[in-house]
C-alpha cells in the first residue's frame, strides 16, 4: 500500500518508522517549537499528520477592494504596484507589497518574513487571501496567502485548514509545518482499512485523504476526507467490540439457567402487582439468554420509575432458582441499601437467603458474610464495589446484575465477571441513552428497552424561576408537607469533600431557621457514614423527617413515594440526565410530583436547556438535547468508560455510519473472527493499540 513516489528521500536515523519520528527533527521545527506543539499533542510525525483541521477558511469570495469587510477571509485580484523591504528598530524586517485591485489598493504585509522581497516584481498579476484591516487610508493583508496568476487566468482557490492553535505558534506557522509533514511523509501512511469496505463504503485511501483533509481541492473532497477517518474511528470501535462479544460467545462458558412454567409461577406470585407489557417483554429477552451457555451480556435501559429493579430481581430468583448464587453492585451505598430494602420486602415470604455486602462493615460480621457467600450459604448479595475486593469468592455465581452502568469502569466490570465461574451479567441504567450512542458506548451488550411506566403513577409538574419567585415557591411547598406530603431540597456540589458539606449545611440551616422553620428537615452529604446515611433514608422513609436536605446523591434510585416535592437550587450547574434522575425522585406514588428549579444565570445555553427541561418529561427526548448540548463524554463519564476518545467522529452527528460501521464489523468479525488473514494485520494491530487494554481484549490472534 505505500506510495513510493511520495517517499522522502531520506531517514532520521533517529527513528527507524519515519511515522515516530520526534516531530522536532521535521525541518523547520526544532526543539523550542517541538515544546509548543506537544501541547496540541503533537509530538511525532504521525500525530502531525492526523491533527485535523478544526474548521476550513472559505477563499472563494474574490471582492473589489472599496467593498472589504474586516475580519473575514476575503481575496483580492490585482497588479503588484510597488516592492519594498525594510528593517524597522530592533532589527524587525518588513516586505510590503502594494496591490492595485477593482477599487482601490491593498498592501500585503510580511514581518520577519525578508526572502519574500524576491517573490514579486512590479507588473505581476496575483490573487491575495487574507482578513483585511485598515491602516489609516489603506486596506492592509497581514501574511496572507498569495498566487501569481496569467494575463487571462481565472483565479481559483482552494480551501484553507484552520487548526487548533497554542500560544507561542500561528496559523500560518501551523499550516507550513502540517503542509510540509503530509507532502514529506504522508507516503509511509499504510491502509489500515480492508480493501472491500474501501469499495463498499466508496472511501478515500488513507494516503489521498490525508492530503485531502489539509490541503482539500474543494468542498467535496473535506467531505470525502473527513467522511473516510470518521467511519475508520466508528469502525475500528465497532470492530473492537464485536471481538469483544465474539470473545464472550465463543470462549467462556455459562450455566444454563432454565426456566419452568413452575419457576416463572412461583417468581411472579412474590411481586404484588402484574407486569407491564415492556417488563414482560425485558423478562422474556433475559430469560432466553440465560438459557444460553454463553455469558448473557444485556443492558436494561428504562426511564425513572420504569421498574427496571423488578426485572432485575426476576432474573436474580430465575438464577437461585437454578441453584446458583446472584449478586447486586450498585454505585453508591445509599443506593445498596435501597436496593437491598427493596428486594428484602418483595422476597419477605421467600426462602431466598440474602445479604448486603458495603464498606464499613465490623470485620466479625464481614468476615462471616465472606464465609457464607463462599460456602454457598448466602443465594442473592446485594452491595456496593465492596462486592469485587479480591477476597470475596462466591460458590456458585449465576447472575450479576450492575446498576448505572455507567458510573463503573471497564475493568471494574470485568473484575466482577471473574468472580466465581463465567457468570451471566445484566446492567441497568436509568440514564435514557439514544440508541446510536448505547451501540458505541455499550456495543458488547445486547440491549432491553423499557418504553412503559407502571399504571397509577403521576406526572410532575415542573417550573423554572428565579429568586424573586421564592417566596410563592416556598408558600406552596409548605402547603403541601401540610398535606402531609415530603420533599427534598438538592444543592449542587460544588466539589467533594469540605465544600459540599457547607453547602448543604448552610442550606439546612438557613431553611430551617426561615422558609421551613417548624418542619422536620434531615440532611445528607458525603461526609456522613453509611450507617448515619442510613438512619436518615430510613426516617425519611418512615415520614419522621419531612423535608430532605442533599446533593445529587439522591439522584437514582431513592424511592420514597410520600416525597412529591423538589426544589432544586442552582440547577444550571446540572445536566439534563442528572435533573431527569431527580424529578424521577418525586413521581413514585399516587400523589402528583412537583418540581421548582431555581436559577439565575443569564447563560442563554442554561435557560434553553433549563426551558427543554420542563417542556418535557420523556427522558430520551431530554437526552438527545443533552447529548446534542454537552457531549456523551461528560454524560456518561466516557474517560473513565475507558473509551479512547474521537479525534473527528460524532456519534450523535454521525449516527448513520454508527450503524453501517456496526453493521461492517460484525460482518467481518463473522468471516474472520480473530482477524487472522494477512489482509486484517494492521485493522488488528489498530485495534488491539487503540482498545486492547481498556476493553480487555484478548491478543486476538
Amino acid at each position: 500500500m505505500m506510495n513510493e513516489g511520495t517517499k522522502p528521500s531520506t531517514i532520521s536515523p533517529r527513528d527507524q518508522d519515519p511515522l515516530r519520528l520526534p516531530i522536532q527533527f521535521v525541518k523547520g521545527v526544532g526543539p523550542r517549537r517541538a515544546e509548543i506543539l506537544a501541547k496540541l499533542g503533537i509530538e511525532t510525525v504521525s500525530d502531525a499528520l492526523f491533527f485535523f483541521p478544526r474548521s476550513y477558511e472559505d477563499c472563494s469570495r474574490v471582492r473589489p477592494v472599496n467593498q472589504l469587510e474586516e475580519g473575514t477571509v476575503q481575496a483580492v485580484v490585482g497588479v503588484v504596484e510597488d516592492v519594498e523591504s525594510r528593517v524597522l528598530r530592533g532589527g524587525q524586517t518588513v516586505v510590503g507589497v502594494l496591490i492595485a485591485g477593482e477599487g482601490g489598493y491593498v498592501r500585503a504585509v510580511w514581518f520577519q518574513q525578508p526572502y519574500r522581497r524576491d517573490y514579486f516584481r512590479e507588473g505581476q498579476r496575483v490573487m491575495a487571501v487574507g482578513k483585511p484591516r485598515r491602516n489609516g487610508l489603506i486596506w492592509e493583508m497581514v501574511h496572507p496567502r498569495v498566487i501569481v496568476l496569467g494575463e487571462e487566468e481565472q483565479p481559483k482557490l482552494a480551501p484553507l485548514p484552520v487548526y487548533a492553535l497554542t500560544e507561542g505558534i500561528q496559523q500560518w506557522e501551523m499550516r507550513k509545518m502540517i503542509g510540509r509533514v503530509v507532502a514529506q511523509y504522508s507516503g509511509y501512511l499504510e491502509e489500515v482499512l480492508p480493501e472491500k469496505i474501501l469499495a463498499q463504503q466508496r472511501l478515500l485511501p488513507i494516503q489521498e485523504a490525508v492530503q485531502q483533509i489539509h490541503a482539500p481541492s474543494d468542498q467535496q473532497q473535506i467531505q470525502a476526507a473527513r467522511r473516510r477517518f470518521i467511519y475508520e474511528e466508528l469502525f475500528i470501535l465497532q470492530v473492537a467490540l464485536a471481538l469483544k462479544r465474539y470473545q464472550q460467545i465463543t470462549s467462556k462458558k455459562s450455566p444454563i439457567l432454565r426456566l419452568t412454567p413452575k419457576i416463572d409461577e412461583r417468581i411472579r406470585r412474590l411481586f404484588p402487582f402484574r407486569l407491564t407489557a415492556a417488563q414482560d417483554q425485558a423478562v422474556a429477552e433475559i430469560v432466553r439468554d440465560m438459557e444460553q451457555p454463553i455469558p448473557m451480556n444485556r443492558l436494561l435501559q428504562g426511564d425513572v420509575g420504569s421498574g427496571k429493579t423488578v426485572v432485575a430481581v426476576y432474573a436474580m430468583l430465575l438464577a437461585v432458582a437454578n441453584q446458583h448464587q446472584a449478586a447486586m453492585m450498585a454505585p453508591t451505598e445509599i443506593l445498596a441499601r435501597q436496593h437491598f430494602q427493596t428486594i428484602n420486602q418483595l422476597l419477605e415470604k421467600s426462602r431466598v437467603r440474602r445479604t448486603l455486602l458495603v464498606g464499613g462493615l465490623p470485620p466479625q460480621e464481614r468476615s462471616q458474610i465472606l464465609r457464607q457467600i463462599a460456602e454457598g450459604e448466602i443465594d442473592l448479595v446485594v452491595g456496593t464495589q465492596a462486592i469485587i475486593q479480591e477476597e470475596v469468592k462466591f460458590h456458585r455465581l449465576g447472575l450479576v446484575v450492575i446498576d448505572e452502568q455507567h458510573k463503573f469502569g471497564v475493568r471494574q466490570r470485568a473484575a466482577l465477571k471473574g468472580a466465581g465461574e463465567e457468570p451471566h451479567y445484566l446492567v441497568m441504567t436509568a440514564t435514557p441513552i439514544p440508541r446510536t450512542i448505547a451501540m458505541t458506548l455499550f456495543g458488547d451488550l445486547d440491549l432491553s428497552v423499557l418504553n412503559e411506566s407502571p399504571p397509577g403513577r403521576k406526572p410532575v409538574r415542573t417550573y423554572l424561576a428565579t429568586s424573586d419567585r421564592r417566596s410563592q415557591w416556598w408558600e406552596f411547598f409548605r402547603k403541601k408537607l401540610r398535606e402531609g406530603r415530603q420533599g427534598y431540597v438538592v444543592v449542587p456540589l460544588v466539589e467533594e469533600g469540605d465544600e459540599e458539606v457547607r453547602s448543604v449545611v448552610a442550606t439546612y440551616e438557613e431553611l430551617s431557621r426561615g422558609e421551613l422553620a417548624g418542619f422536620r428537615l434531615g440532611m445528607i452529604h458525603g461526609r456522613m457514614s453509611g450507617e448515619e446515611k442510613d438512619k436518615v433514608m430510613a426516617d425519611f422513609r418512615e415520614g419522621r423527617i419531612d423535608v430532605l436536605i442533599s446533593t445529587s446523591v439522591v439522584e437514582v434510585g431513592i424511592d420514597v413515594p410520600n416525597a412529591t416535592l423538589m426544589t432544586i437550587e442552582n440547577a444550571e450547574r446540572f445536566g439534563l440526565a442528572q435533573l431527569h434522575q431527580l424529578r424521577g425522585r418525586v413521581s413514585r406514588g399516587k400523589h402528583p410530583g412537583f418540581c421548582c428549579l431555581f436559577s439565575d444565570s443569564t447563560s442563554p445555553e442554561s435557560r434553553e436547556r433549563l426551558k427543554a427541561f420542563c417542556s418535557t418529561t420523556n427522558g430520551f427526548e431530554l437526552a438527545e438535547i443533552d447529548f446534542a448540548l454537552r457531549g456523551p463524554g461528560e454524560l456518561l463519564g466516557t474517560r473513565q468508560h475507558g473509551l479512547a476518545p474521537f479525534r473527528i467522529a460524532d456519534i450523535l452527528r454521525d449516527s448513520d455510519l454508527v450503524l453501517e460501521a456496526r453493521r461492517n464489523a460484525w460482518d467481518l468479525v463473522r468471516e474472520d473472527p480473530g482477524l487472522a488473514r494477512p489482509q486484517h494485520a494492521r485493522l488488528r494491530q489498530m485495534v488491539l493499540r487503540r482498545y486492547g487494554k481498556s476493553l480487555s481484549l484478548a491478543d486476538v490472534g
